[in-house]
């Protein structure tokens, strides 16, 4: 089951969206909009783009941690940042 968009106000007075899952659970919010039209067109785009989004790790690793290359070659390290792809994940 497919998760919900919620147009709110927030204390700024402004219009934002959340992602909601169907048990209740917010798994994103936005950033701030000045109207519910420029919501909108924000919340078509990261439908556009979501399902082909890579994934970015760009935290640090924890201290004392050591990278290592990946065995998987599906997983690569480059300049800092990993890239995954999976079935399911793009």
């Amino acid at each position: 089951m497919a998760g919900t968009f919620e147009l709110f106000v927030d204390e700024d007075s402004q219009i934002r969206f959340r992602l909601v899952m169907p048990d209740g659970h917010v798994l994103a919010v936005s950033g701030q909009f000045t109207d519910k039209h420029a919501a909108a067109a924000a919340i078509e785009e990261v439908r556009e783009c979501a399902g082909t989004g890579l994934i970015q790790d760009v935290a640090p690793p924890p201290p004392g941690a050591r990278l290592s290359p990946a065995p998987h070659p599906r997983y690569a390290v480059r300049h800092g940042t990993r890239r995954l792809s999976t079935v399911g994940v793009a």
